[in-house]
């Protein structure tokens, strides 16, 4: 099957995280019980005002309950990215979702090592009858894929405690129109949701140990011809909650041009 090139400005890092204070320069949007948290950082800042050079996006989420209760559970991602950019799979081969799934994060690596993209940790708040919730971690892989038939980066998440766990969170790549060119998208699997609460989901794309992922994703700054720099929303991020609100929050930031 043909792989084909896919527009989205650099995408780096997810994170969900429960905390008792929001991230350093998020945007934080709250309803009820339930406070979002969302910060994005681009790196370099520097880039080409015509085409794309090799970046490192940040994208930070934090969930905070506001109280002593437990937030509802995370159901749905949503990741709109300002259209600005480029992620490009077509140098990288397609890992397929059944070779990792199920798999520790070791024999993942050993089936598909040639198609990570990026890693990360996830973090999650685990329930047990008559328990009291006691935090868990774990590591995530990601993966250049394809999903139901259209390109994906697939988050592979294995985790020891309470057992061993692993599953696998497709993030669709989907387009829009006008500022926000690329939705990624994903649903939480039952094993992510039915006996735990996640807090933390956390990636980084685009750059690697050495360098590896640098063509995988690149950026450009839409400054003005004159303008030596530019403020832009660069990602806009909606979370919805199992009987519960659906929070959505942008961040704006700014890069500076070159050429």
């Amino acid at each position: 099957m043909a792989r084909r090139r896919v527009l989205v400005p650099a995408l780096v890092l997810f994170a969900f995280a429960a905390a008792a204070a929001s991230p350093s320069g998020a945007e934080v949007v709250q309803r009820g019980d339930v406070r979002v948290g969302f910060e994005a950082e681009l790196r370099p800042r520097q880039l080409p005002r015509q085409g794309a050079a090799p970046v490192t996006v940040s994208l930070e989420g934090r969930i905070d309950p506001i109280g002593t209760t437990l937030p509802p559970r995370l159901r749905t991602i949503q990741v709109e990215i300002n259209r600005f950019g480029r992620l490009d799979p077509s140098a990288l081969p397609v890992c397929p979702i059944a070779s990792i799934q199920p798999s520790t994060t070791k024999d993942a690596l050993g089936t598909c090592g040639p198609s990570v993209v990026g890693e990360g940790s996830f973090s999650a708040a685990v329930l047990l009858p008559e328990q009291t919730p006691f935090p868990s971690r774990g590591r995530v892989v990601a993966f250049n894929g394809r999903f139901d038939g259209a390109p994906a980066i697939l988050a592979h998440v294995y985790g020891t405690k309470p057992a061993p766990t692993s599953f696998t969170l497709p993030f669709r790549i989907g387009h829009s129109k006008g500022t926000f060119g690329t939705v990624l998208s994903a649903s939480l699997p039952r094993v992510a949701t039915s006996r735990a609460y996640v807090t933390s989901l956390e990636m980084t794309l685009g750059g690697g140990p050495g360098g590896r992922h640098r063509g995988f994703v690149s950026a450009g700054c839409p400054a003005p011809a004159g303008f030596p720099s530019a403020v832009f929303p660069l990602a806009r991020a909606t979370f919805e909650f199992v009987g519960g609100p659906t929070l959505r929050s942008t961040v704006v930031r700014g890069c500076r041009a070159r050429g």
